[in-house]
């Protein structure tokens, strides 16, 4: 059987020699397995990366943007075998993993403008001879752990921006499918970057507990569900660290009665349940103003749900595949029987679903909710499936008061011709990032990510110039050069100086 090992500069072997296995989503079947590593492993890549960085940090910026660009060479070379190797472990459609692996590069391309982006300020003439400058350096050593719904662009949105500022990175993937972000490290390695700058390391609660309480490891970025961000985020600061952890999220559509319904459905069709729902900028729940807006949209959903094309993987027609293994399986087929227990109406029931040749595949059909509540359990909380959840709205106040009230916060989107009532929404809704007849509101690379609540813990946000000043740190200079003379000679020297 396939065995994924740790990709670090020396001995790559678990001390505990545990493993966990890596599932083909479309069959149920166990493909691989993967090393666990443990604290002694850890120490391992820690050591390369104290022994590689200060020389990286000061490789000049646009040498290491010179890398930048190679990696993104390679990466574009090698997309079909990213794609196909995603799929395979994940179960996302191969047009989509095509997608993960894009978005990735995006940032992978901002970053290869580093010599400008990390110009400092400067200011001359603060006061009498003194001059004021700044600069940006690196953390030293990074560490991201990251989520399985987005094996490629994750990792990505996390090593470019730290390893282009001058630090070493050490990832920590999913377990459930690391192949890619091996893959990564090997290509990164291929195009010039110094052995021990980036490294992939595999473990469970052990590896990212080691990771957090690690005093070497200087600054910390995790993507997961809230419960575990909210601990990755206190166990890392109370060990000194810099954390940014991003949780889940319960994104809404808002639908005004003026919306053009047909484009409504198919944005939400991609949105609710491309991916099978396993993303945190999916749109699980609709929010239509008015019974007669709802109506509609229900009347007008129900056919487009009914022609979605669940199928395996490499199946180009498929809308959506599996879900990445038969335990996430279970939980959203149970969030389902949740929903019908509260007193929802289960209008298409997704359970149940097999695909002929693929019947032990974790397979869940499309399923659609109405007249969902604020109470139920079931809105509450993020079922990260292929569901999409009704809840209707009397006014426009009711509906801006649903995403901002509820306990997740990271995007929402609103869909109307009525240019006033979309800036008012953009302005007063309490969530991070906003859609304005954009279903998915994932900003661009040079832009940043990040939500609100219990979508994020930390203070600063994924990619862009928040990740840049993410992964360094700011060393202000003031400085002065004397001429010699008596005439430059300060005054008290027992008085805080200033500059006047």
């Amino acid at each position: 059987m396939r065995k994924i090992t740790h990709n670090i500069v020396g001995s790559s072997t678990s001390s505990g020699g545990r493993t966990s296995p890596i599932y083909d989503p479309n069959n149920g079947v166990i493909q691989a397995e993967v090393e666990l590593g443990d604290a002694a492993v850890l120490q391992q890549a820690v050591d390369a990366a104290l022994a590689a960085q200060p020389a990286w940090a000061a490789t000049n910026p646009q040498r290491r943007a010179r890398i930048m660009f190679k990696f993104k060479e390679l990466v574009e070379a090698n997309m079909e075998e990213l794609a196909h190797m995603l799929s395979a472990e994940h179960g996302k459609v191969i047009a989509d993993s095509r997608g993960d692996v894009q978005r990735g590069l995006e940032v992978i391309e901002f970053c290869c403008g580093i010599p400008h982006i990390l110009k400092g300020e400067y200011t001359q003439g603060a006061g009498p001879g003194i001059d004021v400058y700044s600069m940006r350096q690196p953390l030293g050593i990074g560490a991201g752990i990251t989520p399985f719904n987005f094996p490629a662009m994750i990792p990505m949105w996390m090593f470019g921006p730290a390893i282009a500022t001058g630090n070493a990175f050490i990832l920590k993937p999913s377990e459930r499918d690391p192949s890619v972000p091996v893959r990564l490290t090997e290509l990164m390695l291929e195009a010039g970057l110094p052995e021990g700058i980036l490294q992939c390391v595999h473990g469970d609660k052990e590896m990212v507990d080691a990771i957090l309480d690690h005093p070497a490891i200087g600054g910390v970025s995790f993507v997961g569900s809230s419960d575990i961000a909210h601990y990755v985020y206190n166990r890392g600061v109370a060990a000194g660290k810099r954390v940014q952890a991003m949780g889940g999220a319960k994104n809404h559509a808002i639908i005004m009665p003026d919306a053009d319904l047909d484009q409504v459905v198919n944005d939400l069709s991609g949105a609710a349940f491309g991916s099978a729902g396993e993303r945190c900028m999916a749109l699980p729940v609709v929010v239509p103003v008015s019974n007669e807006t709802a109506d509609k949209l229900r009347e007008k959903l129900i056919p487009a749900i009914d022609a979605l094309r669940v199928g395996i993987s490499t199946d180009d027609e498929a809308h959506y595949g599996p879900v990445v293994t038969e335990a996430h399986k279970q939980k959203v087929e149970g969030w389902i029987q949740k929903g019908v227990d509260e007193g929802a109406e289960l209008v298409v029931d997704g359970r149940g679903f097999t695909l002929q040749g693929h019947e032990k595949g974790f397979f869940i059909g499309p399923s659609l909710f109405d007249h969902v509540t604020p109470d139920m359990e079931s809105y509450k909380e993020e079922i990260f499936g292929p569901v999409l959840q009704m809840v209707r709205a009397d006014n426009f106040e009711e509906a801006l008061a649903l995403p901002s009230q509820h306990q997740y916060g990271n995007g929402v989107a609103i869909f109307t011709r009525n240019g006033n009532a979309a800036r008012e929404f953009a302005a007063r809704v309490n969530v991070g990032m906003v859609g304005i007849n954009v279903p998915i509101p994932v900003p661009v690379a040079y832009h940043s990510f990040g939500g609100w609540k219990r979508s994020a813990f930390g203070d600063t946000n994924q990619h862009g110039m928040e990740g840049v000043k993410f992964w360094t740190k700011v060393k202000t200079i003031t400085q002065r050069w004397p001429d010699g003379s008596a005439d430059g000679a300060q005054g008290n020297a027992f008085v805080i100086p200033t500059m006047g």
